[in-house]
């Protein structure tokens, strides 16, 4: 609904979205903008992440925190995309040094064993 309503304000005869329909979506409440949570919310989550754990090492798929997890891969993939000189990322250089400043791993690497991270540690 949201698609064909973007289009019919663009007049954009493809769309099958008409004054009517609008109107009845109207009536039932329907939310013509889709309220993602911003990007601010989600690091702040990641910043309270790492002052209870003292790491920003977070995997994709996070069973504690699902929707954190799925946003830390966002992170990853746009911060490619940055690189690479890709326009369409959301990546900027301000979130980029906001990342960086709290230990924010780009690269998601295998889980060591407890020895490994403990010389990680002590080295």
């Amino acid at each position: 609904q949201r698609k064909g309503y973007k289009k019919y304000l663009k007049g954009d005869t493809s769309s099958r979205m008409t004054e009517n329909r609008i109107q009845l979506l109207n009536k039932v409440g329907f939310e013509w903008i889709c309220s993602h949570q911003p990007w601010e919310k989600s690091y702040e989550e990641l910043v309270n992440f790492v002052r209870e754990v003292g790491h920003a090492r977070i995997p994709q798929k996070f069973p504690q925190n699902p929707s954190l997890g799925k946003w830390v891969k966002t992170q990853r993939y746009n911060y490619k995309k940055f690189l690479k000189g890709d326009s369409s990322s959301n990546m900027t250089e301000d979130r980029i040094q906001l990342l960086n400043k709290i230990g924010f791993e780009w690269e998601c690497r295998k889980i060591l064993s407890w020895e490994g991270r403990y010389e990680e540690l002590t080295s």
